[in-house]
């Protein structure tokens, strides 16, 4: 336990830092963990490895991951903003290579390999989109002349087009959600929202024609025919799990769901542990979420208000659509459940995201002495 009387980085960090939202992060890591044991040992025998292969590299994405989310913990706002324009440019160029020579996988081109690592660049795009956007909207609010709500519109584009030439529908509609939220918390005119709105409308239609295989998952989704093995058999292991599950490793339906490790680990956890393990599970997201937009809330600052708001909401509307997949609830979509899914990239990513939340929510008492001082008479003044 380290003491107030201390003085030093360990101890200021450990004082001013949202010990709730810290343990709630590496909790659900832990519960990722956990899952990993039920959901990821039948996937590996499918694919000839052995039984714990997952569960191993789950681990060993753990520790860099929590490393990673410590690490950014200590910044500054100023360097949170400075550290995601350096992520956002790195990713963003690799994004652009990923489109010649990244590893195509299901008709995608959204990994490449570098150092022997498999990595989606668009995972860290994301928090580092985030980021820089809340600055832009920040300096918009802070001085009008200066555009800074032009600059989020352009890089929102530039971001999103690079997002559907991989194709990936699925982080286009979470960035675009996600962007959008913040650029209504920072005042967006009525005609920008009803342009947002009519250009999201008009971009889903268009994906639908566009491409086969989301006019393929649209089609299945509403009809229910074609091939819907996924989502039955995900379907199928949340009702055998009834209430309370089946009991850990009792599972069997689990054994049979292609990507039970990453996409679907909701309803192993289901099956499992039971319907009201998973209404805890969306009770802990749901406080997440609530606790970082009560935070941005009370922020004075805009850029921090705009940053953590939109990085709360992108765990929270990723969540939406994942479990909203497994409940059959929206059309099948590749996307993990925010620190609980098997995943290098998208952990590690998620890290980010949590290290940078954990940088901006802190308490920073000369922060807030600065404030009061700006309203204190100075001596020798007469007070008005």
């Amino acid at each position: 336990m380290v003491s107030r009387a201390e003085r030093g980085p360990l101890a200021d960090w450990f004082w001013t830092i949202d010990r709730f939202f810290l343990a709630m992060f590496i909790f659900l890591m832990g519960i990722g963990f956990m899952l990993s044991f039920a959901a990821s040992p039948a996937v590996a025998e499918r694919i000839g490895l052995e039984p714990f292969h997952f569960v191993k590299r789950h681990a060993a994405f753990m520790i860099p991951s929590i490393g990673v989310m410590l690490g950014l913990s200590f910044l500054t706002p100023r360097q949170v903003r400075r550290t995601a324009i350096l992520i956002l440019i790195i990713s963003v160029a690799m994004m652009v290579l990923v489109l010649f020579v990244g590893q195509e996988v299901k008709g995608g081109r959204r990994w490449i390999w570098i150092a022997g690592l498999s990595i989606q660049p668009s995972e860290f795009m994301k928090p580092a989109f985030v980021v820089v956007c809340a600055w832009l909207f920040a300096e918009h609010a802070r001085q009008p002349e200066i555009p800074g709500n032009l600059f989020a519109i352009i890089l929102f584009g530039i971001v999103a087009a690079l997002l559907v030439a991989q194709p990936d529908l699925g982080q286009t509609i979470l960035t675009t959600a996600v962007w959008g939220g913040m650029f209504f918390m920072a005042g967006m005119p009525w005609i920008w929202i009803m342009l947002l709105g009519i250009g999201g409308a008009g971009g889903l239609l268009s994906a639908y024609y566009v491409f086969p295989h989301v006019a393929g998952r649209i089609d299945k989704f509403m009809t229910g025919e074609g091939d819907t093995f996924q989502i039955d058999t995900a379907r199928e292991a949340i009702i055998r799990g009834s209430w309370f599950g089946q009991g850990p490793g009792e599972g069997i339906v689990k054994r049979i769901i292609p990507d039970a490790h990453t996409d679907f680990i909701f309803s192993v956890a289901a099956e499992e542990f039971g319907i009201v393990f998973c209404m805890a599970l969306v009770a802990l997201f749901t406080v997440l979420v609530l606790r970082g937009l009560s935070h941005a809330y009370r922020e004075r600052n805009d850029f921090n208000r705009f940053a953590v708001a939109g990085l709360v909401l992108q765990m929270g509307i990723q969540s939406i659509i994942n479990i909203g997949v497994n409940l059959e609830l929206l059309p099948a979509k590749g996307m993990t459940l925010p620190l609980i899914s098997y995943g290098g990239s998208s952990m590690v990513a998620i890290c980010v995201t949590a290290g940078f939340i954990l940088a901006l929510t802190r308490h920073r008492p000369e922060k807030r002495a600065q404030d009061r001082s700006l309203f204190r008479v100075p001596h020798g003044m007469p007070a008005e």
